[in-house]
């Protein structure tokens, strides 16, 4: 009976994250619905854009309803507009780009005291976006020498079997082992079949932030090992990350980032590295068939994973972060964390940043990838992602759904998981 309710408990938690995380944002009162003249939501540099703006209550156009509006590239409008009236609840607007982006119109109607906002962005040649990121010399040979340093440290592995979270096919494990240098570890949930045999393997690596994690169940036949980034244990109260988060990890992403060898990013890559190496470890992996996957910052160390190490036979990405985070310096939207939306660079900063943006890792992925996103993500601009996305040489497959923000569909989770199962063989 406790077995059966804490398996519960761990579902309805599981389920809870992903819908922080990822799931459909909830419908509201008021519905703004901005549409552009074009299904594909493309079109061509200097071709004319019409986006057709309706605000919508009870499922009926909304009469003198008052709305904000702004139009051009996202996070650099040429148009701002404040308290348009409205008369019959819709109208038309009109942009156009010049150059290869992403021209977004978005609308923000203000009912009874409160904003309900609507947009749409529209690709403008938008496989020709490259980066404005530069590609250092020596980033090979960087990269290469902190792997070669980081595998010095032996792997010290330690498993911890978790009974109440077992079934009837599957172990699952509390896992950690050594990273890049004594007592930096990396931890994360293992799940392994228990029937004797030689399976493939999935890493899924983390969004941002701090949590414990409950394992990346893909069935009975696949290997799975979940990660966490920040070296601590992933099965603590939610209390311990919150204060963590609050504390000494506040900002993480931004620490030391005008130093290449202690930025933060740098264990966390050579950690995702090390998980690989902690995967081939393992007597069940069947030795060669191994993938790797996440979504926004585990979209970006999916593709540094790939583009790291060799041994990664595909991945599978989501609205990656941290790519190109130059752009903001030109004049375009940049990758999360948005580093300079609203700051400029101190010493040395852009130079070392090159070395962790997610666009130099995509020139050397050349693993085939399943790729998925929406153009209206305001927390990964689409901009941000095809800077990276369009220099990957490896087969790549875009699954676009073009009205989704930093969130999926079901039915593009489904897509994901059928197309890591199938590079599985299963």
């Amino acid at each position: 009976m406790k077995k059966s309710l804490f398996l519960l408990c761990l579902l309805l938690g599981m389920l809870g994250n992903c819908a922080l995380v990822l799931a459909q944002p909830a419908q509201k009162l008021i519905n703004v619905v901005v549409s552009p003249d074009r299904i594909d939501w493309k079109c061509k540099a200097k071709e004319e854009v019409k986006f057709t703006v309706q605000v919508f209550k009870n499922e009926n156009l909304l009469k003198d309803v008052v709305v904000d509006y702004e139009l051009g590239p996202e996070y650099f409008p040429t148009v701002v507009k404040k308290d348009i009236r409205l008369a019959d609840g819709k109208t038309t607007l009109k942009a156009k780009m010049n150059e290869p982006g992403f021209l977004r119109c978005k609308v923000t109607a203000k009912v009874d005291g409160r904003k309900y906002e609507g947009m749409a962005t529209v690709g403008v040649d938008e496989t020709k976006i490259q980066p404005t990121t530069a590609d250092p010399k020596d980033f090979d040979a960087f990269w290469t020498g902190a792997i070669a340093e980081a595998r010095k440290q032996p792997l010290d592995p330690k498993m911890t079997l978790l009974p109440e979270r077992c079934t009837s096919t599957q172990n699952v494990y509390h896992v950690s082992f050594q990273n890049e240098r004594p007592g930096s570890r990396m931890y994360g949930i293992l799940i392994v079949p228990k029937k004797p045999g030689k399976y493939p393997a999935i890493l899924q690596v983390p969004g941002a932030g701090i949590r414990p994690y409950n394992g990346f169940n893909l069935g009975e036949n696949i290997i799975t090992l979940e990660i966490g980034i920040h070296g601590i244990p992933v099965t603590m109260p939610q209390e311990v990350y919150n204060n963590l988060a609050a504390g000494a990890l506040n900002g993480y992403n931004a620490i030391n980032k005008n130093n290449r060898d202690t930025h933060y990013y740098k264990r966390v890559y050579l950690g995702c590295v090390r998980a690989v190496d902690f995967l081939y470890s393992l007597p069940e992996f069947d030795g060669n068939t191994v993938g790797v996957t996440g979504g926004s910052q585990g979209g970006a160390l999916s593709i540094v994973t790939a583009g790291l190490d060799p041994r990664i036979k595909f991945l599978a990405a989501f609205y990656p972060a941290l790519c190109d985070y130059a752009g903001y310096l030109h004049k375009r939207a940049g990758g999360w964390p948005h580093y300079y939306r609203n700051a400029q660079p101190v010493a040395n900063e852009v130079e070392t940043l090159a070395y962790f943006d997610v666009v130099n890792f995509a020139r050397r992925v050349n693993a085939p990838g399943w790729y998925s996103w929406g153009y209206n993500d305001v927390t990964c601009p689409p901009t941000s992602m095809y800077s990276a996305y369009n220099v990957i040489p490896g087969a790549k497959d875009l699954h676009l759904y073009l009205e989704t923000g930093h969130w999926t569909y079901p039915e593009q989770q489904s897509e994901r998981i059928e197309w890591l199962k199938g590079k599985c063989g299963k």
